[in-house]
């Protein structure tokens, strides 16, 4: 009944058109990154080791992925030689070392809410450095070019106003019980409690997660190219995001104590970090990079934003603003005119092969009248026949 059941879910969902599937897979991204911010800055403030707390996290992702990898990818995984392999050691320098690390600093230093907003920077970043990497072509001077820089800059300005302005209440929920109202206030401002911090040192942390994760996704690209096995790419990744990260801790934690988890609410936090925000997600991801490209990622990064805000409203019965009305719709245009762009660049793409391929055939058709004519007035010169 299990392997019945599991054929027909997989019939379903291959019978969804590989578009829509690339949109459900990264709403869901958005969805699990969302509640990430919070998890993180808990598992914090509880006293987990930064270091400690990216070690467990890449080891729970490593072992999630490593037998996907080796059994559905037997046959697609090419041999590995030495090039993969510092490909993969540098992916994982940039992708998982700094950008996790970087990452963590920062929300040490600031709050979940401000790193879930400069994280809007990333579709900007990673546009501009596909751009100069000539991995994402834009032609300003076609409508699909003009469409796809305009939706970005509109992603990016529609996650800042939900971030940077509130505006009048529109939209006012069923107020829940005040004890739980009160209670989830406080441990969200718990959360949030930044004090004693070095917020400039934050703010320059996260700009440099911002960077690393926009590197990250932009490079993932070129490699998939050469080596299609992207759960086998995931899971290299991370194996040597776990050996960077066990060096560093090497010399930055040497307290045994900080190694042992020391209630349930961190070897939760140590759980979704490592299954949701790393195995899932970094499975996910690559599979929308192979797919749908970079850009395409980062430009869904806004969502979440939007995500944040919609689930505070409906599970801590929280106000919705003016504000997160006008950059809920900034988002749904930013993606609608990049998406757009994206399908137009593709309809281009496909009528320069067509146009290509077309001559070869018609060279192919004339063949047995040039044949002939060659045949018949053999002193004729060249420039003559091909007429």
């Amino acid at each position: 009944m299990a392997d019945a059941s599991s054929a027909t879910s997989k019939r379903m969902w291959c019978s969804v058109p590989e578009r829509a599937q690339l949109h459900l897979a990264m709403l869901a991204l958005q969805f699990g990154y969302a509640g990430f911010h919070v998890v993180s800055r808990a598992a914090l403030n509880m006293g987990i080791s930064k270091i400690v707390f990216a070690v467990y996290r890449n080891i729970i992702a490593l072992i999630l992925l490593l037998p996907f990898a080796y059994f559905l990818e037997k046959k697609e995984r090419p041999q590995m030689t030495f090039s993969f392999l510092v490909q993969f050691f540098l992916l994982a320098a940039i992708g998982i070392t700094a950008n996790q690390g970087f990452y963590l600093l920062g929300l040490d230093n600031t709050t979940p809410t401000f790193a879930s907003a400069i994280q809007n920077s990333v579709p900007a970043i990673t546009f501009l450095m596909a751009a100069i990497l000539r991995i994402e072509k834009v032609r300003l001077n076609r409508k699909d070019g003009l469409s796809k820089v305009m939706g970005t800059v509109l992603c990016v300005a529609g996650a800042s106003v939900i971030t940077l302005y509130k505006g009048p209440a529109i939209y006012s929920p069923a107020t829940p019980l005040q004890t739980t109202r009160e209670s989830s206030q406080l441990w969200l401002s718990s959360l949030g409690d930044a004090k004693g911090k070095n917020w400039t040192l934050g703010c320059i942390y996260l700009v440099g997660h911002c960077l690393s994760w926009s590197g990250w996704l932009v490079l993932q690209a070129p490699l998939l190219k050469k080596y299609p096995a992207r759960l086998s790419v995931t899971s290299c990744t991370c194996f040597f995001g776990v050996i960077q990260f066990l060096i560093i801790a090497a010399f930055a934690e040497r307290n045994a104590d900080a190694w042992l988890v020391h209630s349930g609410a961190e070897l939760f936090s140590v759980f979704y970090a490592g299954v949701v925000a790393s195995g899932i997600a970094f499975a996910v991801q690559i599979w929308c990079i192979d797919r749908g490209g970079p850009v395409f990622v980062a430009v869904y990064q806004p969502v979440q934003t939007l995500v944040v805000a919609i689930m505070a409203s409906i599970a801590l019965g929280e106000e919705f603003y003016l504000g997160g009305i006008i950059g809920a719709v900034l988002i749904i245009a930013g993606l609608y005119l990049v998406l757009w762009g994206k399908n137009e660049e593709q309809k281009f793409i496909a009528k320069e092969k067509a146009a290509v391929q077309s001559p070869p055939e018609n060279n192919n058709s004339r063949t047995p009248a040039h044949v002939k004519s060659s045949l018949t007035q053999p002193l004729l010169p060249p420039s003559t026949e091909s007429v």
